[in-house]
């Protein structure tokens, strides 16, 4: 998308602004499509916590993708956004069997990851199929906050566990009929999927009736032009491959899943926030914007880059700057970044904006968050407004204590 371009929606709905190129994510679940064309039966659920605005998800829909789901509330968002129960993987961790009843009543496809919810579930729904996620004990993706497929994880029930969901499914009678990890995110080595696949692999052959085997996501994308990112054709190769001949062993054609979220909006995705001061100090220029880690937490949370770009100025000299936030925290958003020269006023683009940034936004320090806008074939769409000082008091309750 062209700075120009940028520049006029920031114009047109304000600041700050996440902008959303619909093209991109039509392009890239294309790309997961196109890379397992070598499988009978692929199903695509997009990891609806990465970007959950319902416009997105009703794309999604239309590209024939399904919903994963981690609460009941994203369920509830692809039930409004027009998917069908069936349509709809719910994989929480740590819910409660309430929430879980809900999900059953609403007909979402269950995914259970304790050895103690598969018995509790197990023997208030025998005849409720559910797929189990195993924790395959890898190591895997871009920092510790994102590794979710370790022996010290809270995530799946660890493959060395194996005896006792036997033991509970036989006591149950419960029907297995997938099985699903996701190791982590940011992932850029094929072999780490294959060596997770190959886990999931020995676990299914204790199951007689499967349906599917979920692989998860956590594919890599670029945050800079020299990143690397998952080489999804060649890991569709492989791992179609590998799939089919698993597939003839078990003596069933299963269907295979993933679930992609970064892969699908990251790139889709632009911030855009205005400069408010520019402030030199004895060992870096700071650039205050008018946004904070309450709108965009994962430099902060997860030491993310975000490629910063000046689109007011961008045949200006480049200067280092320190990018803050105006929270009354430490919000920074690049430390000594080579940027084209800021000015008080100027409009900075922050790149890879889709996936777990808006997702992520709070009213932190009382501020709104910003609206949001999608764009398809030049077309701009505005699918969220940004918030008001009336929707911070919107479910607020006055008491005025006798003191």
């Amino acid at each position: 998308m062209n700075k120009e371009y940028l520049i006029s929606l920031e114009q047109k709905y304000g600041s700050p602004l996440y902008v959303y190129d619909a093209e991109k994510i039509i392009s890239q679940y294309k790309r997961l499509e196109n890379a397992f064309s070598g499988v009978n039966n692929l199903k695509i659920n997009y990891a609806t916590k990465a970007l959950s605005n319902i416009s997105i998800l009703k794309l999604i829909k239309s590209l024939n993708g399904n919903l994963d789901c981690v609460s009941i509330q994203e369920v509830q968002l692809g039930l409004e956004a027009g998917f069908t129960p069936d349509q709809l993987c719910f994989t929480p961790s740590g819910v409660s069997m309430t929430e879980l009843d809900h999900a059953v009543s609403l007909g979402a496809k269950i995914t259970l990851d304790s050895l103690s919810v598969l018995e509790e579930f197990g023997s208030k729904y025998p005849n409720i199929p559910v797929s189990i996620r195993i924790n395959p004990h890898i190591m895997a993706g871009g920092n510790k906050k994102i590794s979710v497929g370790h022996v010290s994880s809270k995530f799946g029930i660890s493959k060395e566990h194996m005896p006792d969901v036997l033991e509970i499914i036989k006591q149950t009678g419960t029907r297995i009929d997938g099985v699903h990890m996701h190791t982590g995110s940011d992932i850029l080595d094929i072999d780490v999927f294959v060596r997770g696949a190959e886990v999931l692999f020995e676990i299914a052959r204790n199951f007689n009736d499967l349906d599917f085997i979920d692989f998860g996501g956590g594919f890599k994308v670029a945050y800079k032009e020299e990143d690397p990112s998952t080489d999804i054709e060649e890991f569709g190769k492989i791992m179609s491959d590998r799939f089919n001949e698993f597939c003839k062993d078990y003596g069933k054609d299963l269907a295979i899943e993933f679930e992609p979220g970064k892969l699908l909006v990251s790139e889709c995705g632009y911030f855009l926030a205005k400069v408010n001061v520019v402030k030199p100090n004895t060992n870096t220029i700071f650039a205050g914007i008018d946004s904070g880690l309450n709108h965009l937490l994962r430099p902060m949370y997860y030491d993310a880059y975000h490629h910063i770009d000046n689109i007011s100025n961008p045949l200006g000299n480049e200067k280092k700057y320190t990018v803050v936030g105006y929270i009354c925290e430490t919000d920074t958003f690049a430390k000594h970044r080579p940027i084209a020269e800021i000015r008080q006023g100027d409009v900075l683009s922050f790149k890879n904006a889709g996936a777990y940034c808006f997702s992520m936004a709070s009213n932190y320090n009382s501020r709104c968050r910003p609206a949001e806008v999608m764009v398809y074939k030049n077309k701009d769409y505005l699918i969220r407004e940004r918030e008001t000082f009336d929707d911070l008091l919107k479910h607020q309750i006055e008491v005025n204590l006798d003191l």
